[in-house]
């Protein structure tokens, strides 16, 4: 049962960090005009499958078939101005969905109802259109204001405050593609009420996690006025968990891509993304992620 505990832990610490705020689409790092407000609404979906222990396959008892399924609807409302003469925007989003244990997890419950609010600014030290060049950095705060059972292993909240600090880089490589790069870190509060997932009968139990650093890169294309693609590899590493002050042995160290595209109407954005988990050390691997959004000016 300890085993099994470790293992719950392992993918609602990751597979919620995938989730949530620092994946960028296609030109997240080109500045905004100011004095703009923004309303997009996401449709996100997760599939985990597979257990990973230290980089072997489990698959013994309820690790026989894991299927866990998280959907999202996402709302999230932006304004973008200058801060000292510098480009700036902020927003609030705010997710409702469901996490669905399946297979061999099927009499783990459900959870159903608000994740974590995530509040984020970014600013750009150095913009320059012409050349198509861009620094910029970001801040995130997720409050723990979501749906959270101590008594349950899988919640779409976590129970604990979490920051993040996030600085990207864009530049044209050739022709219409552009370059990109970012690197962020992730801070976590503590849990003292981790209970199921933490293998204990109180509430009393303490969680706590190291930093969370994620790489992400890949190139842009915009075709035209209207389409842009691009691709990213992310790399992901850190976030070691202790519970009690035992140290659990289970580094992040997972491998990703992500395929997007947009669409410029006058409805508004319309963005796809698609990915998964190319490789991972703990945890249940990530077979699928999807996200829909669409963005819209007022």
């Amino acid at each position: 049962m300890h085993y099994i505990r470790s293992a719950l832990l392992a993918l609602t610490l990751t597979h919620a960090l995938t989730a949530w705020a620092v994946d960028l689409q296609p030109n997240d790092i080109v500045a905004p005009p100011p004095n703009k407000n923004f309303i997009t609404v996401s449709y996100y979906n997760t599939e985990n499958s597979t257990f990973y222990s230290n980089g072997a396959v489990n698959s013994k008892t309820s690790f026989a078939s894991p299927v866990i399924d998280t959907q999202s609807a996402i709302l999230r409302g932006a304004r973008t101005y200058t801060l000292a003469d510098l480009p700036a925007v902020s927003y609030i989003q705010l997710p409702y969905g469901s996490v669905r244990p399946a297979g061999s997890l099927s009499s783990a419950p459900t959870d159903t109802g608000f994740g974590d609010l995530v509040l984020a600014t970014a600013i750009w030290p150095y913009a320059n259109k012409a050349t198509r060049t861009y620094v910029g950095v970001g801040g995130y705060l997720i409050a723990p204001m979501g749906s959270y059972s101590s008594g349950q292993a899988f919640n779409l909240a976590e129970n604990r405050f979490r920051t993040d600090l996030q600085i990207g880089f864009q530049t044209p490589i050739v022709g219409g593609i552009d370059g990109m790069i970012a690197v962020d870190t992730m801070w976590f509060g503590g849990n003292s009420q981790c209970a199921a997932a933490c293998n204990s009968t109180s509430d009393n139990v303490s969680l706590t996690q190291k930093p969370l650093t994620t790489t992400q890169l890949g190139p842009i294309y915009r075709i035209n006025e209207i389409f842009t693609v691009g691709a990213s590899y992310i790399y992901a590493v850190g976030g070691a968990t202790s519970i009690n002050n035992t140290y659990m042995n289970n580094v992040v160290n997972t491998q990703r891509f992500l395929l997007s595209g947009q669409a410029h109407t006058p409805i508004g954005r319309f963005s796809l993304q698609y990915g998964r988990d190319m490789e991972i050390k703990n945890g249940f691997i990530q077979t699928r992620v999807l996200a829909v959004r669409l963005m819209k000016d007022f």
